[in-house]
């Protein structure tokens, strides 16, 4: 069975891009309107933050925020030093169509000193940020998403998540359904087939998905199915080939969920969406 993360980093490939590097004095804004998440992994503050909400925090010790989701906030380093920041933009898929970023909060904010794993990543990642050799933009964008999947395992590892498809990750019996979910989404899922792979009867499992996820299993599985879909939809994937790779019989039927989730069928949001992207 694959891990709890690789059927999503396959199904919603992970990019980053190093956009800052080093002293920021001042404020900095960084916009919501890009579709995109963020990481700034800070060296040393103190950092104002001001999240997505307008809520403000200062980060005084070494430390990784992640926005997983596209929102704006503002970045304070103050006046005279400045704080040591790197800053990366991290798309992982729209935040409505990747059930991971859905279950994440706005923002996930950890001290370096509780996450001892990541020591040599955040090493190599602010010595290459600082360096100009060949072939560097390359490398620190690859190291920051590392960082980003080292920090989504220790989320899930110390449970700092309690709702959504990362709790239910972290429950080691429900991440066995979970993740076929995730590697099979074609297959014709039945309830009995799911609790099945989490060892546990139908009932038991039924109940302690929904309260552990926040939904049942058949809407979580249908939320995944809809969000695959609109990812193939928008890599220009035809419908007919779209519904079967999500498990369903016929475009038609497919069709008729997407409709209803989504209040249009997926030629006019394939449509809509190539629109707005050109």
């Amino acid at each position: 069975m694959s891990d709890r993360l690789s059927a999503l980093l396959q199904r919603f490939e992970l990019h980053a891009r190093v956009f800052h590097s080093g002293a920021l004095c001042g404020k900095a804004d960084v916009e919501g309107s890009t579709g995109v998440g963020h990481l700034h992994l800070v060296r040393r503050g103190p950092l104002g933050v001001t999240d997505t909400q307008g809520r403000h925090s200062v980060v005084s010790e070494p430390s990784v925020l992640f926005f997983p989701r596209a929102g704006a906030h503002q970045l304070d380093g103050g006046e005279r030093e400045g704080a040591d920041v790197v800053c990366a933009s991290i798309d992982f898929g729209a935040g409505d169509e990747n059930p991971l970023l859905r279950g994440l909060p706005a923002m996930l904010s950890v001290p370096l000193a509780q996450l001892p794993g990541l020591d040599l990543t955040q090493q190599l990642l602010f010595t290459e940020a600082q360096a100009s050799r060949c072939g560097h933009g390359a490398v620190v964008d690859r190291l920051a998403e590392v960082l980003v999947i080292q920090l989504l395992r220790h989320a899930m590892a110390h449970q700092l998540v309690d709702g959504g498809v990362m709790a239910g990750l972290a429950d080691p019996r429900l991440a066995k359904a979970i993740s076929a979910l995730h590697a099979e989404p074609a297959r014709a899922w039945t309830l009995d087939a799911m609790a099945a792979r989490a060892g546990m009867s139908r009932a038991r499992f039924a109940a302690h998905f929904t309260r552990t996820v926040g939904i049942p299993p058949g809407d979580y599985l249908t939320g995944w199915r809809m969000g695959l879909a609109r990812s193939l939809l928008r890599k220009g994937l035809p419908v007919k080939q779209v519904s079967a790779e999500v498990g369903y019989a016929s475009p038609g039927a497919f069709g008729r969920v997407f409709l209803q989730r989504l209040g249009s069928t997926p030629l006019q949001w394939q449509h809509h969406d190539a629109a707005t992207r050109t």
